[in-house]
């Protein structure tokens, strides 16, 4: 089979429920930015974090695909989306877990630490840009309500799990600290 089609070389490309859209849609700019977050979960994979971290990188990026299937399907009356209201739940349980293990800060934090750490920060401001583009498809058209509370939640839980990276392999978190 081959990865090429032809059928996108006009600027469409078909959505998983079948309709042809501009690829500059709303749509296609808001998956093809989780797209972009879930390489970034790559290379943060690939960057060696600690056992914990990286089985929960892993089942963020499986998420991750279920979420630009939801993003790229116009729902039909009675079709339920592929993020439940389950896997909010799950993730919501895994923040406040690792939330008990780590210390309590009282500033921001500047993005750093393992090289791990560093990949998942930035996978945690492209996923935050993933929810705004979500939510220009959400007013446009229908988008399940679940997809999108995961998607608020989700920038949240990578944040704590490159704190968490950081704490587990012992190195310091710079606060940052207003200077003015």
């Amino acid at each position: 089979m081959k990865i090429y089609t032809g059928t996108g070389d006009h600027g469409e490309t078909s959505l998983f429920s079948g309709q042809r859209v501009p690829k500059t849609h709303p749509r296609v700019s808001a998956y093809g930015t989780l797209d972009e977050m879930n390489s970034i979960l790559g290379a943060a994979v690939a960057a060696g974090p600690t056992g914990p971290v990286r089985a929960a990188l892993l089942d963020i990026q499986k998420s991750a695909f279920g979420l630009c299937t939801d993003l790229a399907t116009v729902l039909q009356p009675g079709q339920s989306p592929r993020i439940t209201g389950e896997t909010v739940r799950e993730i919501e349980r895994e923040m406040d877990r690792i939330m008990a293990l780590l210390p309590e800060m009282k500033t921001f934090v500047l993005p750093g630490g393992t090289p791990a750490a560093c990949q998942i920060h930035i996978a945690r401001a492209v996923a935050r840009r993933a929810e705004r583009e979500a939510l220009l498809v959400e007013e446009a058209s229908r988008i399940a309500r679940t997809p999108m509370v995961y998607l608020n939640r989700l920038s949240d839980y990578l944040y704590l799990l490159a704190r968490y990276e950081n704490h587990l392999a012992g190195v310091e978190e710079t606060p940052w600290v207003d200077g003015r």
